[in-house]
């Protein structure tokens, strides 16, 4: 069984909706799932994980949200991540999504493999839901 971990930051709780939708899609394919707020995640909790799902929202100019999930992200800098499966999801209001391009080419820099991306204007439609559930299923296989 695949153990796949979901660590999120959400605010409004947009962010959370698309973490629930790939949590549900990785459950229905079989994996064994870890979800959690970025401020009860651990560094393990990535590592002994066989995939991984990181969101967050734009914040700041396009950039993902500062307190909390950019520390935990830039942990991973200098660890051997091994080339993980990763889906990136997160939502974004008054600026375009650009922040979700730029997260993704700096988790290819660390060495995740970016099967996944998901960035949403505001909160998700249907299709963005079922396009999440789609994720989790990805990284149960």
């Amino acid at each position: 069984m695949k153990k796949v971990s979901i660590i999120y930051w959400s605010n409004g709780g947009n962010v959370e909706v698309l973490a629930n939708a790939i949590t549900e899609g990785a459950k229905e394919a079989g994996a064994e799932v870890l979800i959690k707020h970025v401020a009860d995640a651990k560094i393990s909790d990535i590592t002994e994980a066989d995939s991984v799902a990181l969101g967050s929202p734009s914040m700041d100019n396009n950039r993902i949200e500062q307190k909390e999930m950019e520390p935990f992200v830039n942990e991973f800098k200098l660890l051997p991540n091994g080339n993980k499966k990763l889906v990136l999801f997160g939502s974004y209001g008054w600026d375009n999504g650009a922040f979700m391009q730029e997260w993704s080419n700096r988790m290819k820099d660390y060495d995740f493999d970016v099967i996944g991306e998901l960035a949403v204007k505001e909160s998700p439609d249907q299709d963005e839901l079922d396009l999440a559930k789609e994720f989790g299923r990805k990284l149960a296989e």
